[in-house]
């Protein structure tokens, strides 16, 4: 193994999923882009913000989790 203490970066390459939403959360993430332009000052596609969002989700799931590092 190389001297480095930067550890070899996992596997980066995007994964592309196709889902089809209801019109009512088509509208909340909708609105959600809306107002994550307004309190940062900059427009984001809602594509780019469902991965971040769920990613912020499953993080905050503890029994997930804690499931996922091999606890009970």
């Amino acid at each position: 193994m190389a001297d480095i203490k930067l550890p070899q970066l996992p596997d980066r390459t995007p994964m592309k999923l196709t889902i089809s939403v209801m019109p009512d959360l088509h509208q909340a993430l909708t609105d959600y882009a809306a107002f994550y332009a307004k309190s940062y000052g900059r427009d984001e596609p809602v594509t780019e913000l469902i991965p971040a969002m769920l990613g912020a989700f499953l993080e905050s799931d503890r029994g997930f989790v804690r499931t996922r590092a091999g606890g009970k």
